[in-house]
């Protein structure tokens, strides 16, 4: 990021006019000429809605995060290609197209078997079935995987999922530098959205590879019952308890090897209507973090339920977009 701007500054892009700059393509000057603080990917569930429908694709993807968005670097999710995950030529196309166009594959989000079973057997069942993610990532040049410490079935305390996410986690972690690859943990279910809990993970972990990918929109804490067990029964569900937002992202900064800036609603202003993001990126400043930022726009989906004041998309990623840009 510092050699780029650098690069930039050389090229004597801060000495340009505002009319100039207006001038250019949006994917010459999309990283923020104005010397923003961080990187900016794109997660492909912000573009969900079209995935599930089998609108888009994710070989087209990166294509699309550049040429339409400006971003040139990604965040995959693994349900979105599980099918594909260990097929080596799948693997050799999305990496031929995204060196081609110069962008930088950094995760795989993966939502996977529980790595924090209470069950041993399973629990050592799933540590094993995320290798292939490893090395699927791997072969796409990225920094990390996103792993879940917990799910929507969960059972037992959280001293109980304590010491069941401590193996399961250690152990791929294990995995993880055998292969110089991150495993990330996202506040994401259950007590990982206990922005404490999973912070006395890291500590406890102390791992060079482990790390959290902190979460805007995931403090939920206690949820009702999903009426089915996927992706469109847990959107359909209501958090009953959330944990302090800020707090959880003060507590989770230190351990941060990248952040999801989600996103569901904005007002007139361009302001997300639940997340104060000024006061957010203050913390995020404070913690010394100077790692990517993803954009993870989630109202598309309610969007496309026809749910009023949710946007599109596109224009929930832009919004998203500018938003950061605003507040960092």
């Amino acid at each position: 990021m510092k050699n780029r701007r650098k690069f930039l500054k050389e090229l004597g892009f801060g000495a340009l006019g505002v009319g100039l700059l207006s001038a250019l393509p949006e994917s010459l000057y999309a990283k923020n000429i104005s010397a923003l603080k961080y990187d900016i990917s794109l997660a492909q569930f912000s573009l969900a809605s079209e995935f599930f429908t089998g609108k888009h694709n994710t070989l087209e993807f990166p294509a699309r995060a550049k040429n339409e968005f400006g971003i040139d670097i990604v965040e995959y999710v693994s349900m979105f290609f599980a099918d594909k995950i260990t097929n080596a030529a799948f693997l050799k196309e999305l990496k031929m197209r995204t060196d081609d166009l110069g962008v930088t594959n950094n995760l795989i989000m993966v939502d996977d078997e529980n790595i924090a079973d209470l069950d041993k057997a399973k629990r050592d069942h799933a540590v094993e079935s995320h290798y292939k993610f490893v090395d699927a990532a791997k072969v796409l040049g990225c920094t990390s995987i996103r792993v879940n410490l917990g799910s929507l079935e969960q059972t037992g305390t959280a001293e109980e999922v304590r010491d069941a996410a401590l193996e399961g986690y250690s152990k791929l972690l294990e995995f993880g530098d055998q292969n110089d690859m991150d495993i990330v943990v996202e506040n994401h279910v259950g007590h990982s959205c206990n922005g404490k809990w999973l912070a006395n993970i890291m500590k406890e972990v102390n791992h060079k590879r482990a790390g959290v990918l902190p979460d805007f929109g995931n403090f939920c804490v206690n949820r009702t019952k999903p009426e089915t067990m996927d992706i469109a029964g847990f959107m359909n569900t209501k958090c009953l308890e959330k944990y302090d937002m800020y707090l959880g992202i003060e507590e989770l900064m230190p351990y941060a090897k990248g952040v999801s800036a989600k996103t569901h609603k904005f007002d007139a202003n361009g302001n997300e209507t639940e997340i104060d993001f000024k006061r957010v990126f203050d913390i995020i400043e404070k913690s010394g973090f100077n790692g990517i930022v993803g954009i993870e726009y989630e109202g598309g989906l309610m969007h496309l339920q026809g749910m009023e004041g949710y946007l599109s998309n596109e224009e929930g990623i832009r919004a998203t977009k500018k938003l950061i840009e605003k507040s960092a």
